[in-house]
Parts: structure tokens; C-alpha cells; sequence
């Protein structure tokens, strides 16, 4: 790891702290980039995931994923994580914060739609960046996508009766739209070209092109997670600098959320003596959030200016910080786990 990479948790706060300052200055050129977007989905935030993934997508192997089937742990730790035990601590805690712990300090209503936001979030589990958090802990690139598809394919089942399950709804309309766009974007269009590029260049040079490469774009793709943190932070500049009590409330318990989830998945996996290949990708799958999806069923259901849209929209502020905490943890913990598949 080099200096630059070593120290990309202050990049982080500075890209914060950037983001933050030209959305008050600029707003316009914020609210015209934020303006981009097909089915919900920021096109100007998707190219630059995409720059982010597109290096792990190099390293996948297709005769490799017919072997995924044989190390059935890991998917059976990320669905157990991701859909009997996170929407319902996102909802207990929800409710135990916003009932009770901050009960007087925000109106009835306002609490309700922030519980509502915190119950979308949890019951949508990461497509896009965790390939990113995977990359920066050495994950199974094969073993990565199998986990994240799987999961796509029971969010298309499970996500509306879950969601609805939670809120109260028997008529959740799920925006098909943004979830198939984000699918294609997020996962088949780089994992397409990765391969495509992986194909030429081990006729080529073999897999010692393939590293090369991947490691002349390793520097593309921190700053491509830098300017999506600022992107991200400037579009919302208006509403941390307006709400920021609102903001840390509903922070609160996000983050005591995001650390429980991946305590217990993180747990679970070294209790089943995953590799750590796995066992890391496994237990970010559960801890991140597919953010587009959950934002824009807040709209849809609530209304851009709710509650339940600001509550999806901490949860997208906090969790580039919150996710890179955890991955300098899981390399510095890598030891806790066995270095090959059981």
C-alpha cells in the first residue's frame, strides 16, 4: 500500500469537508450535476463507481465462478445477514431511538418518517460499492460477485413484502426502473468489460498484464471514491448545514446499526472459519446500503422534502466513512481468519 493510499481516511475527510464547502458556495453547479440522473440513478456518481469497480471486475475469472457453489458458507452468512437479521435491528432500532431515546426532542411525525427512511435503508443491502470495499480487502473477486448477484436476485422478490412487512404498506411500489438500471450499471456493464479486458489481456501478456493494469488503475480508482464523497457530500450541503442536529440524531443510529451488522456477520464468519477473502466482502455486503434504491422508493412513498427521504440521505453521508473504518479494521484483523477456503 502506498503513502497515498495509507492515508486515504484523511483524503476522506478532506473530500468531506470539500464537498461540503463548494455546495454552499456553488449550489447551482451541485443542483445541474444532481440533475443527471436516469431512473434515479446520478449518472456523473455512477461513472465514477464505475471507475471504482472496473479493477476488481479485471481480476474476475470466469472458470473460476463454477466453484463458487462449493464454498456455500459465505452465501448463506450473507443471506441469513442480509434478510432474516438486518431490516428488523434497522426497524428495532429505529423505533427504540425515535419512540424513545429521543422521544420530545422531535416531533411525532418527523419521527415516524425517520424510522420509515432507517427501514428502507435496511432492507436494501449494497450492489455497487461493495465491490470497492471488497477491492481494498483483497476480497474473492469471484467470490464477491456470486455474493452481490445472489443478493440482487432475492432483492427483486424480497424487498416490497419485507419493506411493506415494516412500514405498514401492502402497497409498496417498487421503482423497477432504478433497481434494474442500477443492476446493469453497477454490475454488468463493468463486470462486461473487466472480462472483456481480462480475455485480451491474458492472451497477451498472461496474468501479469492483468496485474499491471489493474495496478496502474488502482490510483483512478481512489479518485474516483474521492470525488464521489465530494459529489455526494455537495448535494446534500444544504440540508447538513440547515438540519445538523436533525442529521447527528438520525446518524446515531445508523451508525450503532452499521458496526452491529458488521460485528455480527464479521462474528459469524470467523465462527464458520471463512477465508478471509470471503469473510470480509461477506460481512460489507450486510453493513452497506444500496442507497439508490432506497432513496428513491423515500421519494416515491414520502416525498422528496420527508423524513423518510433525509433519513436515506445520512445514511448515504455516512457511509463512505463508516465503510472505510471498517475495512482498515478487517486488514488489520485478517489474522482472525484462515488464509484459505474450508
Amino acid at each position: 500500500m502506498g503513502r497515498f493510499e495509507r492515508y486515504l481516511s484523511v483524503w476522506v475527510g478532506l473530500a468531506i469537508i470539500a464537498g461540503v464547502g463548494l455546495g454552499v458556495l456553488v449550489p447551482g453547479v451541485f443542483e445541474q450535476v444532481a440533475g443527471l440522473q436516469w431512473a434515479g440513478v446520478n449518472l456523473v456518481v455512477a461513472v465514477l463507481i464505475w471507475l471504482m469497480i472496473y479493477p476488481m471486475m479485471l481480476k474476475v475469472e470466469p472458470s473460476c465462478l463454477k466453484d463458487v457453489g462449493k464454498k456455500p458458507k459465505g452465501l448463506a452468512l450473507t443471506l441469513v445477514v442480509n434478510w432474516l437479521i438486518k431490516p428488523f435491528t434497522m426497524a428495532a432500532l429505529g423505533v427504540l431511538f425515535f419512540q424513545y431515546i429521543f422521544a420530545g426532542l422531535v416531533p411525532t411525525e418527523d419521527a415516524q418518517q425517520y424510522i420509515a427512511g432507517m427501514i428502507l435503508l435496511g432492507v436494501a443491502p449494497c450492489t455497487a460499492m461493495v465491490f470497492v470495499w471488497s477491492h481494498l480487502t483483497a476480497g474473492d473477486a469471484n467470490y464477491t460477485l456470486v455474493q452481490v448477484s445472489v443478493n440482487d436476485l432475492v432483492l427483486v422478490f424480497a424487498f416490497a413484502p419485507i419493506a411493506g412487512l415494516l412500514l405498514g404498506v401492502t402497497d409498496l411500489a417498487v421503482p423497477w426502473d432504478t433497481l434494474l438500471v442500477s443492476v446493469v450499471t453497477f454490475v454488468v456493464v463493468p463486470l462486461g468489460a473487466g472480462m472483456l479486458t481480462h480475455a485480451r489481456l491474458r492472451k497477451t501478456g498472461g496474468n501479469e498484464a492483468i496485474e499491471r493494469l489493474s495496478g496502474k488503475l488502482k490510483p483512478t480508482s481512489i479518485i474516483g471514491l474521492l470525488l464521489t464523497v465530494v459529489l455526494l457530500f455537495g448535494f446534500q450541503a444544504q440540508t447538513i448545514i440547515a438540519q445538523p442536529g436533525r442529521v447527528v440524531l438520525i446518524a446515531i443510529p445508523l451508525l450503532l446499526q452499521s458496526y452491529g451488522i458488521f460485528a455480527i456477520a464479521y462474528g459469524l464468519a470467523r465462527a464458520l472459519k471463512l477465508p478471509f477473502n470471503v469473510a470480509a466482502p461477506a460481512a460489507m455486503i450486510g453493513t452497506s446500503n444500496f442507497f439508490e434504491l432506497a432513496v428513491a422508493v423515500a421519494i416515491s412513498l414520502f416525498g422528496l422534502a420527508s423524513g423518510a427521504a433525509l433519513a436515506t440521505v445520512v445514511g448515504v453521508l455516512i457511509e463512505v466513512p463508516v465503510m472505510l473504518s471498517l475495512v482498515a479494521f478487517a486488514n488489520r484483523t485478517r489474522g482472525w481468519f484462515p488464509a484459505s477456503a474450508q
